[in-house]
């Protein structure tokens, strides 16, 4: 059995991370705009194709982001254009 400790490291690869509290979720998706974010990881487009389909069958509005590959991180321009052109994210991690 292995007894060496284990070691995890923060995937967000800040030198001094920050804390932020949690946003609490809308209370409802009428009249919000969803943002469906692909991080570039295989099948993610499959996913967001099929909930879009379900969210817009329901009436909720989308808007497409996606990252050119998985290798690196979201530009800045990305990420603001995500925040003032959406309510509420769902990002795809898929394998």
């Amino acid at each position: 059995m292995n007894t060496k400790p284990v070691i995890l490291h923060d995937p967000t690869s800040e030198a001094t991370p920050t804390t932020r509290p949690r946003r609490p979720p809308p209370d409802s998706l009428d009249g919000k705009t969803v943002a469906l974010f692909d991080i570039g990881k295989a099948r993610a487009g499959e996913f967001l194709d099929h909930l879009e389909a379900r969210l817009r069958a329901r009436g909720v509005s989308t808007a497409r982001f996606a990252k050119p590959t998985n290798a690196k991180p979201a530009t800045t321009r990305l990420l603001g254009d995500i925040a003032t052109g959406a309510d509420a994210v769902v990002e795809a991690l898929a394998d």
